[in-house]
């Protein structure tokens, strides 16, 4: 079977390593142009391409994957499949047709629940327990096309983004190998989504990714594993630079009240007008981290990012006397 490949990130690379490892004639990849990253802001192609052209593939990287000439360049490669992993642009109908076999995409979420750029981060940030792989033929709709083959797969307690994605990627991996095989077989009967339940996940970023405090303190745990690593959720303390926040741990009502008014704390007394107002900070604590008052109970940090700094330990920022007890985030 020749395959062309499409993907950029990490992610990506996983499943196409797992195609060359089993075997699978990989006629070309496709991939991202090299983008600025580092302080240097030097040009570093993706991790897709850095791996491809070590092992001597094709690789194609334009900046839209459209047009006569970018067709003409894909078709002279004569792929039987696409398989589509996270490569970061839409492909037109020209392009998903081509092959005799069609394209194929390998998506992490159940489909059709998640539909969209970042289903990982928003099944952790909703508060799903449970996630998935899809392998689905492409259609012109974005994550609408007939289901190959799903494989199940538990969301852990506490699991960042980032955690979850490293699961992902090799779930997807071996799901992709095993719906390639059912199909080369003539095994797999495509199954058509139930439109109706399409739920979507829209791409996040630095404005989605603010913690709003008056949301109950399990939801802003969530949404605070959601974004981590990239973009990282994030708050502003008592107005200022904004402020991020990692590996929440929930303290229900109770356990708040248990604190006392008056309770010490690195910064002070807890207590006072307003102690538990959504956003405040209730308790300092290197072995607690940092506690902050949610619409119900608080969220305890253990890991922070201070602006202009690197993330760090919620311990050392205390012990740097970045935060106090009484202070404000929102």
């Amino acid at each position: 079977m020749r395959i062309l490949f499409w993907g950029t990130p990490d992610f990506a690379l996983t499943s196409l390593r797992a195609l060359d490892d089993e075997g699978f004639e990989i006629v070309g990849v496709v991939t991202q142009p090299d983008r600025p990253a580092g302080r240097g802001r030097r040009l570093t192609p993706s991790p897709v391409k850095a791996w491809a052209v070590e092992q001597g593939f094709p690789v194609l990287t334009p900046e839209r994957p459209r047009g006569d000439d970018f067709l003409a360049e894909i078709r002279a490669l004569a792929p039987e499949l696409s398989v589509v992993v996270a490569y970061g642009h839409i492909l037109r109908p020209g392009v998903l047709d081509l092959p005799p076999m069609g394209s194929i995409n390998v998506h992490a979420s159940l489909l059709p629940a998640l539909r969209g750029a970042a289903p990982i981060n928003w099944a952790i940030a909703r508060g799903d327990t449970e996630t998935g792989i899809t392998v689905q033929r492409m259609v012109r709709a974005m994550d609408a096309g007939p289901i190959l083959h799903q494989v199940r797969e538990p969301i852990l307690a506490d699991e960042t983004a980032g955690e979850l994605r490293t699961r992902l990627a090799e779930v997807g991996a071996a799901a992709l190998i095993e719906a390639l095989a059912l199909l080369g077989a003539g095994a797999i009967e495509e199954v058509e989504q139930d439109h109706g339940a399409a739920t979507f996940a829209p791409k996040v970023d630095r404005e989605v990714a603010e913690i709003d405090w008056d949301r109950p303190a399990a939801e802003v745990a969530a949404h605070v594993r959601g974004m981590d690593p990239v973009p990282g959720a994030w708050s502003r303390l008592d107005g200022d630079d904004p402020v991020k926040l990692f590996r929440p741990k929930v303290w229900h009502a109770d356990e708040v009240a248990g604190l006392g008014a008056g309770a010490p704390s690195n910064g002070g007394p807890r207590g006072g007008e307003n102690a538990e107002e959504p956003g405040r900070v209730l308790l300092t604590d290197p072995a607690e981290g940092v506690l902050v008052a949610a619409a119900d109970g608080a969220v305890a940090f253990a890991e922070v990012q201070p602006p202009g700094k690197r993330r760090m330990a919620a311990a050392d920022w205390i012990h740097g006397r970045g935060v106090e007890a009484g202070r404000r985030f929102g």
